[in-house]
């Protein structure tokens, strides 16, 4: 069976996608297997990265990284979850945290009998009862330990902002102390297999050419084998996801640190703020149908906290997914794969659960299609449900002070997503659709916080008095708060814990 086995992975491209493949592969694999990893230092990667959900903990646990040195290589904060501004309304405001909403009366959320009070005037915002949406508003951070069970403590659901070129590099130490090989090199050439169509080899500008078993295609956005070798389908979905541009400029670091990503509403799409321990980095995401570049740049620099520290770059992209990820003896992993604006964090997250469906999928030299069939099919969903979850930002608001926010708010939604709406509308009602990555209490914020208000509430909520139910609601905001109030701010907890070193 061991001459069955695979032996030489190639993985075409380096940055973060390119990176966190060879690290996991190399951890798990060690020497068994011949990695190497080819990227030129010609291309620039797109690196706007900087901000993450918390399944990124486990990625790093799993490879043993310690969590305080992560930080500090990659001048990493802590993030509790995103503040939306102006998404429902001008003028509105709400944070979609990490952590849960209060503590559920047996088979009931909080939030259903929440709902019930809020629809009589009673209950106080919904961002109260969270210990992940309060303390950011307090600039608040402390990590959640054991011993806290029990205790909203102990419910701090964290993510981090990082320099994703950093954390790349950080891994690429991890990676070749493992055995991966670097080769540095641009490619002008793939060779397919007269007899399959499988990848054989790529050829380097130097002349030299690279053979390997199994390719893993990181080359970003270019989609170098995936795409131009394989010529595999990319589905375009800007008919659901409107915004095609993005520009990047970082600016200087302003007090508080704040421990949240901030996504601000503009009249053609949004900017976002990811505060690092060393910069802010910054970034217009918008339509080119609804706004021209010089103005969306201006609107960017006119909106930064602190001095502008580099010049803008310019990112064009297309929302949507390859039609097939993995093809023959090529999986697509990161950009290559697909793109989702950074709205909710997620293209970070998926270069992660690619590697994992990857590692259980592994091939053998015989690469089976049903193997294939599966990894294609699971991804298909999870992106599916990923873009539920982004259009549903555009398509809930009453904002009508621009024709892309008319477009937005009137355009045709995936049946999916309407299901999900239709369910809240009525009883406030959310159902996880199997593996798909947002939970309950996220679409419950999102839906809520742009201005989607259910008719009732579960009805099983009235076996409680209205006595009980404010009494209930009213310790778990007590509780909450008392918790914030003994947190330490943000930037003590980082100069305490994981402070960087200034970047030279």
């Amino acid at each position: 069976m061991d001459g069955n086995r695979l032996r030489r992975i190639v993985i075409v491209g380096g940055g973060t996608a390119g990176w966190m493949t060879a690290a996991a592969f190399s951890s798990l694999m060690g020497a068994h297997y011949q990695i190497r990893l080819i990227e030129s230092d010609e291309i620039s990667t797109i690196g706007v990265g900087e901000a993450t959900i918390p399944l990124i903990k486990d990625f790093n646990l799993a490879l043993g990284i310690d969590e305080n040195e992560f930080l500090r290589a990659t001048q990493g904060t802590y993030k509790l979850g995103i503040e939306f501004v102006n998404w429902g309304k001008i003028g509105d405001s709400y944070i979609h945290g990490f952590g849960k909403i209060g503590h559920d009366l047996g088979p009931i959320a909080c939030y259903q009998y929440w709902l019930k009070m809020h629809q009589a005037g009673e209950a106080s915002d919904l961002g109260d009862y969270s210990i992940n949406t309060l303390a950011p508003r307090y600039s608040k951070y402390l990590r959640s330990e054991p011993e806290m069970a029990g205790s909203p403590l102990g419910d701090i659901n964290n993510a981090f902002h990082f320099d994703a070129g950093l954390y790349a590099k950080f891994l690429r130490g991890y990676a070749e102390a493992r055995g991966v090989v670097r080769t540095e090199g641009r490619i002008v050439e793939t060779v397919l297999r007269e007899a399959d169509g499988f990848i054989e080899s790529v050829v380097l500008a130097s002349g030299e050419k690279v053979s390997g078993d199994f390719f893993v295609d990181c080359s970003g956005t270019r989609a170098l084998l995936i795409g131009g070798a394989l010529q595999r389908e990319y589905e375009n979905w800007s008919h659901w996801l409107p915004c095609d541009r993005a520009i990047a400029v970082p600016c200087a670091s302003v007090q508080p640190l704040l421990p949240y990503t901030r996504s601000t509403a503009h009249k053609a799409g949004w900017q976002w703020r990811i505060p690092l321990q060393h910069r802010i980095g910054n970034g217009h995401v918008y339509s080119s149908r609804f706004m021209g570049q010089d103005e969306a740049t201006s609107i960017l620099l006119n909106n930064l906290d602190g001095k502008q520290l580099a010049e803008p770059r310019y990112i064009p992209f297309v929302p949507g997914r390859r039609q097939q990820t993995w093809y023959k003896n090529c999986v697509a992993i990161g950009l290559s794969s697909g793109f989702f604006e950074p709205i909710e964090s997620t293209n970070i997250h998926l270069i992660q659960t690619a590697i994992a469906r990857v590692i259980k999928l592994f091939p053998a030299m015989g690469f089976q299609q049903a193997d294939i069939d599966e990894y294609n099919t699971q991804t298909q969903f999870e992106y599916e449900r990923i873009r539920d979850f982004i259009v549903l930002h555009y398509k809930a608001t009453q904002r009508d002070d621009s024709p892309f926010w008319n477009h937005c708010r009137t355009m045709e939604i995936p049946a999916t997503l309407q299901h999900k709406i239709d369910l809240f509308s009525s009883n406030g009602r959310i159902f996880r659709d199997g593996m798909e990555l947002f939970g309950d209490v996220s679409w419950v914020q999102v839906m809520h916080g742009q201005g989607i208000r259910p008719q009732s509430y579960n009805p099983l909520v009235d076996l409680r008095s209205v006595e009980e139910i404010r009494a209930y609601l009213g310790n778990i905001e007590s509780v909450v708060r008392k918790c914030v109030d003994v947190m330490p701010t943000h930037e003590t907890y980082i100069a305490q814990h994981c402070a960087a070193q200034p970047l030279a």
